[in-house]
C-alpha cells in the first residue's frame, strides 16, 4: 500500500515537473522596410509558441532576417524576440 502510495506521488511530481517547463510565449516580430519611398509603414507581428523557454526563443529569434531585394533596392528588416 504505501508502495502504490509513493509511486502515485513520484509520478504526480514528474507528470507536474515536466509540463512546468512548457509555457506559452509570445514571438514579436518588428517588420521595417526601406529603400523606397511609399512603402508600408513598420508593422508588428506577434504569435504565440508553446514549448520551453529555450526552444521557444531559438523558434522565435530564427525568424529575424534581413533581405535587400538587388533589383528594387527595397530592404526588409525583421527583429524577433520572445516575450
Amino acid at each position: 500500500m504505501m508502495l502504490r502510495s509513493t509511486l502515485l506521488l513520484g509520478t504526480l511530481c514528474l507528470v507536474f515537473a515536466c509540463s512546468s517547463c512548457v509555457r506559452e510565449y509570445t514571438c514579436q516580430c518588428k517588420i521595417k522596410y526601406s529603400g523606397q519611398p511609399g512603402l508600408p509603414d513598420s508593422t508588428i507581428r506577434e504569435y504565440p509558441i508553446r514549448d520551453s523557454k529555450d526552444k521557444a526563443q531559438a523558434l522565435c529569434e530564427q525568424n529575424s532576417s534581413h533581405t535587400t531585394d538587388n533589383t528594387s533596392h527595397i530592404t526588409t528588416d525583421e527583429d524577433c524576440k520572445l516575450f
